[in-house]
């Protein structure tokens, strides 16, 4: 038989749930990548979308793009292309 693990987001028992490990040593079990994204990304601080990508940090706050940080009044940040 094989052991099921229990996804933290939604409840499901799958037998191909993965794990995270943290820096911090937190470990967290999931049953999809959208799952792990829905707990584990952080949020635009301008709009509330999660960031998925590479984003933006400007003075210790997260941004999904240069657009929010300057909505945001942060100066001097671009999106490279």
């Amino acid at each position: 038989m094989r052991l099921m693990a229990r996804c933290e987001v939604c409840g499901n028992d799958y037998g191909m749930a993965f794990y995270v490990e943290t820096q911090d040593g937190a470990r967290h079990v999931f049953d999809s990548f959208s799952c792990a994204i829905h707990r584990m990304a952080p949020v635009c601080e301008h709009c509330r979308c999660r960031i998925i990508g590479q984003g933006v940090e400007a003075a210790g706050h997260f941004y999904c793009g240069a657009h929010c940080a300057r909505a945001e009044g942060r100066a001097g940040i671009v999106d490279h292309v």
